[in-house]
This record gives C-alpha cells, sequence and structure tokens, in this order.
C-alpha cells in the first residue's frame, strides 16, 4: 500500500503542474505567473468608488498581461512559471525530479548528486 500511494504521489508531481499550464495556455491567454499576479492584485481594492476600483482593475490586468502568453515580458513570466511556481508546487524538484538543471553540470552534479561533499555559501568546506 506505501509503494502505491508513493507512486501515486510521484505522478501528482509530475503531471498537475503540466496539466495546469496546458490548461492556461489553451484555455486563458495567461501563464501560471501572470495568473497568480492578476488574482494577488485583485485582492487590493483601496476604494469603494466603483470608477477608481474599474481604474484599478484595469491597471492589475495590464500588469498581468505583460508576464502573460502575450506580453512583452512573457520569457520571464514563462521562466518563472515553470522555474518558480512549478518547483514550488513539486518541493524544489523540476519535471524529470532533480534539484539542478539539467544545463548545470560538474560541481552543482557534485553538490546534488548525493556526493559526501558538503559546502558552505562561501564555497569552502563546512
Amino acid at each position: 500500500m506505501e509503494w502505491a500511494k508513493d507512486q501515486y504521489n510521484k505522478q501528482y508531481e509530475n503531471w498537475v503542474p503540466w496539466l495546469e499550464d496546458i490548461y492556461l495556455r489553451y484555455f486563458t491567454r495567461d501563464n501560471k505567473a501572470s495568473y497568480t499576479t492578476r488574482e494577488n492584485l485583485a485582492k487590493t481594492k483601496l476604494t469603494s468608488n466603483p470608477q477608481a476600483n474599474a481604474l484599478q482593475g484595469n491597471v492589475n490586468d495590464l500588469v498581468a498581461n505583460q508576464v502573460g502568453q502575450d506580453g512583452l515580458a512573457r520569457p520571464l513570466g514563462d521562466a518563472i512559471s515553470r522555474e518558480g511556481i512549478n518547483r514550488a508546487e513539486r518541493q524544489g524538484k523540476d519535471e524529470s525530479g532533480g534539484y539542478v538543471p539539467r544545463e548545470v553540470t560538474g560541481a552543482g552534479e557534485a553538490v546534488a548528486g548525493g556526493h559526501n561533499n558538503t559546502f558552505c555559501l562561501t564555497g569552502l568546506e563546512a
């Protein structure tokens, strides 16, 4: 039973962030960064004046749209979605299950690969 639970959790970590990305790509004009930005900015309504709220809502949409699929900062929004939000949902792991990006080799693999090297932030052995 424990094995089945572990397998379910692994598949959940692999598929749910991917499914969320696909849904946002095809059914909205957002990525996870713009969706999160839009949701958090919507919570900041300051007045009860409908005109001021409409203006603030339009500004919030403008900001969120800039990191969305059609925005000027789309590469930044995609990177935040993939390397920030998706990794947070997977407890720091990427889509292949590793903690270090695939492009990083050498010292990164030695530290993250489970070798007995211990380093502090200054790079000196602890």
